[in-house]
């Protein structure tokens, strides 16, 4: 409903890593959802930043020769630079480093440890840890989900190498959540999306769950364990209560947190579902907070069937892409090849097919014919309709349906399906356009052809509104040529026919072909 909050996440991005296409794909997909609620009259707090504490973060600032922190600057920068290049319309950028982070994570710390579990027990206590732990993942694994790599060595399901740990350690009394958990699922069946995640973490959590270590003493990059500064905190403790942080926790009276807690949605990539979905509503619950409303995972691109990595020299940058396609076709196809939460494959040649098929051929070559014609038959003006024939009617009618169908696939980020139905509506038109003929009006029926051509004008109007959580810039342009004012662009004015009579700028194309540069 107009004016109601919406709070979604990204994940916050770890500064070990350079931004590459997986983040920009979940940054692009939360954007296109934010600006979508923004036009629909929404209240929206869009978040991301950076997760800049652990072991990994700590070793790796060693090895560059830098301070911790002097390190998560550098880097954090890249992903504040990745936002702007990828047109991304975040509301704040969180770091964990800072000090209203780190209060936030102190005081969910004390929360939590005040209260008791669903059993009855302290939900932290200090015990010995003994255990497989891999850096890079920066969690610890049993025996029993440990692989052996090609090298003979245990490894972590995500390939990552694990190593032995025995230290002191805090730990949170997961176990004693195992029925809360499952129960909340069962009352919550959106809670964790696309379905073969929530059938994935049901049965994680019905396997059994063990106690979580949630300390470490080994390094001291991280947020000191109130009250034994010996300990930091688990990163991933930390990490997650960034979405509180921004929300102005632990303030839960003040205005932020009482508009926007619980978030509407936290937007992951598919190998962190299991800390959103089992550790974070736990960790919530045990503190007295209520746990966010919906955690959608979405999957992995490979890069012309191989998995992204910089060994095989097939990472892609967010910045290649941009500057080979351009920033609007990038954010399109990555929303469009594929429905949202499957893996991926990302090919040189798919995208140029989505450029040259569905943007240049599709919706941009349909604005130009009827832009063009409006310019050359019309004086530039848009056209005074007269009766509406069933044909016009109907074309309108998709067109004026388009909205709701719009606001389904969003809800349920099924963004491909969204770009589906504005792209039937693109090809209802086209055929519209061959049947009316309206070069051959303009010889024998000119008061026809400008009826024509008024209700394409107002389709691609509608196209061109409901387009723009996803091709901002190029939407812009195109509502430019329309003379659509910059106050006339949300959803409310859909309902605001164009008005005829009006003069129109010398129409110019949006959606460019790509053309391979020719090799010498």
């Amino acid at each position: 409903m107009p004016g109601e909050p919406y709070y979604l996440t990204t994940p916050i991005y770890y500064v070990n890593d350079a931004p590459h296409i997986g983040h920009a794909y979940t940054t692009v997909a939360c954007d296109a959802l934010a600006r979508f609620m923004r036009l629909d009259g929404r209240r929206v707090k869009f978040l991301t930043g950076t997760d800049e504490h652990g072991q990994k973060v700590d070793k790796s600032a060693r090895a560059a020769g830098l301070a911790p922190q002097t390190f998560c600057d550098r880097v954090s920068q890249n992903f504040r630079e990745m936002t702007a290049l990828m047109n991304v319309s975040n509301d704040e950028f969180i770091r964990t480093t800072e000090p209203r982070h780190i209060e936030a994570s102190q005081a969910i710390w004390r929360a939590i440890a005040a209260s008791k579990s669903p059993k009855g027990r302290d939900n932290i206590y200090l015990d010995k840890y003994p255990g497989w732990y891999a850096v890079r993942d920066e969690a610890f694994y049993g025996e029993d989900e440990l692989v052996t790599g090609p090298d003979g060595k245990k490894r972590a399901p995500s390939g990552a190498e694990v190593e032995w740990v025995e230290e002191s350690s805090y730990f949170f009394r997961l176990s004693d959540w195992q029925d809360w958990l499952l129960e909340h699922y069962e009352r919550n069946p959106g809670f964790i999306a696309p379905e073969a995640r929530r059938n994935e973490v049901m049965s994680f959590v019905k396997s059994g769950l063990r106690d979580l270590s949630i300390s470490r003493t080994s390094f001291t990059w991280g947020v000191p364990v109130p009250g034994d500064p010996k300990h930091v905190m688990y990163v991933w403790l930390d990490a997650l209560t960034n979405y509180i942080t921004a929300a102005g926790y632990p303030d839960t009276e003040s205005a932020e947190y009482r508009t926007f807690w619980p978030a509407d949605l936290h937007m992951v990539g598919k190998d962190i579902v299991r800390f959103h979905t089992v550790y974070w509503p736990a960790f919530l619950k045990a503190a007295g907070l209520e746990p966010p409303k919906r955690v959608f995972a979405h999957g992995w691109w490979t890069v012309e069937g191989q998995k992204m990595s910089k060994s095989l020299g097939n990472f892609v940058t967010p910045q290649q892409l941009v500057g080979d396609y351009g920033v609007d076709a990038v954010r399109y196809f990555v929303l469009r090849e594929l429905p949202f939460g499957s893996d991926g494959d990302f090919s040189r040649r798919a995208i140029v097919s989505r450029i040259n098929g569905d943007l240049a051929n599709g919706l941009g070559n349909l604005a130009q014919r009827v832009l063009s014609m409006i310019n050359r038959n019309c004086d530039g003006a848009l056209p005074t309709p007269g009766a509406l024939t069933p044909a016009d009617e109907a074309l309108l009618k998709a067109a004026r349906e388009l909205l709701p169908r719009e606001r389904t696939a969003y809800a349920e980020q099924g963004f491909h399906r969204a770009l589906e139905a504005i792209w039937d509506v693109v090809a209802a038109a086209d055929r519209y356009v061959d049947e009316m003929a309206p070069w051959s009006l303009r010889k024998t029926d000119v008061a026809r052809m400008g009826t024509v051509l008024y209700v394409l004008a107002e389709v691609i109007r509608h196209l061109a509104i409901l387009v723009q959580p996803v091709v901002p810039s190029s939407a812009a342009k195109l509502l430019d040529q329309l003379a659509v004012p910059a106050g006339a662009r949300d959803f409310a004015a859909l309902a605001r026919p164009l008005e005829p009579g009006t003069k129109l700028p010398k129409p110019e194309g949006v959606f460019p072909r790509y053309v391979e540069a020719e090799t010498a």
